[in-house]
């Protein structure tokens, strides 16, 4: 390709935003008209999951498209080391401008040293964007590692930036990562602090199902939540229509995505570290070149697969070392050796593995091992099992139920081999005491109905 021929490539990262946020999703309050455009004419990546639900292990795997074990950075607080490669090396090394933009979270301090900043050329960027900054007081840093306050709330103050930065280079192919905090909270008021035009404009809204049965903390901040959801919806839009009025729409590839969900304190006591929907779906969609009209794909999609699918699209050789695969087949029809689930690690709050079928979720947790100090166990307990085509808020855990024990032993099995395919020990995995139906009733599921439902979904 000649500089001209090779699209621009933009992220678009947002941080703790849940899948169900979006109108695409079904959300009714109109929160993001543009993200629903983009999906519809671009390609809709409709069953999109992280792979680490917490912040810096899910951003070393968007880096470098390695699972957060194969990164080292398997918590937060464990900076990418200098001699992995990330996007930033790929792109450049195929002749492009990289620029970031926003939250980093794979550093050891702030400001970021140049070493740790993963490659990137162009940096205006903080670690932990969360606590050099509020809402109304964006506080980055630059290449010379010197502070640079920012006008605006802070969605618009890095959405400014960026469009700087497009403006500025329109003449070389230019790969750039912007990174927001929000909708994430805000670390030292815990709260979630929407621009001021929304702060009171999303209370009594809807509430999606599992967070009206559980609780938490959603009632208290849900409304901010949404709005900061909105301003980043704005944000997009301003993105799309500065790249159109430069007449470069249709030269670049935009990636909107999430590092992991929210739950709201309803299943363990922050925000993610769970093997949950809320804690792993995220919204996801591409649009531009090879992505337009590319409609909704229904494959389950894990993080790891969405940098080699970038540097497939700007037609960049993947690297045989990245552990997840480009979407691109998909694209084309061929879908026959996708895999039909999608492998979680999870860290912090526990030692915890997990994949998500179609229809199942099934989860494992290692007792003996502390989720800070341990990457990962050979022995691990059952802990979790979802029937997601009947209770799909995930609010009846089955595991044990002698109803569902042929199921969890083929679930059992197919989580051991996605953990060595990760590059992990196989563990030993101790079953769930039984349980029996009860009162409940539960009709029993078959291996039969199991790999019938598996086969109904790849044909």
């Amino acid at each position: 390709m000649t500089n001209k021929e090779k699209p621009n490539v933009i992220v678009f990262f947002t941080d703790q935003q849940r899948w169900d946020t979006t109108g695409i999703h079904g959300n009714p309050l109109d929160l993001t008209p543009h993200f629903d455009q983009m999906a519809k004419t671009g390609t809709d990546v409709h069953s999109s999951f992280t792979c680490q639900p917490v912040c810096g292990p899910a951003r070393s795997s968007m880096q470098t498209g390695l699972y957060a074990t194969s990164t080292g950075c398997y918590r937060n607080e464990i900076p990418l080391s200098e001699q992995t490669n990330t996007l930033a090396h790929y792109f450049k090394d195929a002749g492009y401008k990289t620029a970031y933009i926003g939250k980093w979270h794979l550093a050891e301090r702030d400001p970021v040293p140049e070493g740790q900043r993963g490659g990137y050329d162009y940096w205006l960027g903080s670690n932990t964007l969360e606590f050099t900054s509020d809402a109304y007081d964006t506080v980055l840093y630059d290449n010379d590692c010197q502070s640079v306050k920012l006008p605006g709330y802070r969605v618009d103050a890095l959405t400014d930036e960026a469009i700087r930065y497009i403006d500025r280079n329109q003449d070389d192919p230019f790969f750039m990562f912007l990174s927001f905090l929000e909708p994430h909270h805000q670390n030292h008021s815990e709260n979630y602090p929407p621009p001021n035009v929304y702060k009171y404009r999303y209370m009594n809204e809807w509430i999606p199902s599992d967070l009206a049965a559980l609780g938490g903390v959603t009632h208290h901040h849900i409304s901010g939540y949404y709005g900061m959801v909105k301003r980043l919806d704005e944000a997009l839009g301003r993105l799309m229509d500065a790249l159109k009025s430069l007449q470069m729409d249709e030269n670049t590839i935009v990636l909107f995505t999430s590092d992991h969900g929210n739950h709201f304190k309803t299943r363990n006591g922050e925000y993610k570290r769970s093997c949950h929907e809320s804690s792993i779906r995220v919204p996801t969609a591409f649009i531009g070149p090879g992505f337009v009209g590319g409609g909704q794909i229904q494959e389950l999609v894990s993080l790891i697969d969405l940098p080699p699918t970038l540097l497939d699209a700007a037609g960049i050789k993947v690297p045989n070392t990245m552990q997840g695969r480009s979407i691109l087949p998909l694209l084309n029809g061929r879908k026959e050796e996708w895999p039909q689930e999608v492998f979680i690690q999870i860290s912090e709050s526990q030692v915890s593995r997990a994949i998500r079928t179609k229809r199942w979720k099934y989860a494992v947790t290692a007792p003996d091992k502390d989720g800070w100090r341990d990457a990962c166990s050979d022995h691990y307990v059952e802990e979790f099992l979802y029937d997601l085509e009947a209770d799909p808020y995930e609010l009846e855990n089955l595991i044990g139920y002698e109803s569902h024990l042929e199921v969890s032993n083929e679930l059992r099995e197919c989580l051991k081999q996605r953990i060595v395919e990760a590059g992990e020990p196989e563990p030993v995995i101790q079953t769930a005491p039984i349980r029996s139906a009860g009162e409940n009733g539960q009709r029993r599921v078959s291996i039969e109905d199991y790999r019938k439902f598996i086969s109904n979904n790849t044909t």
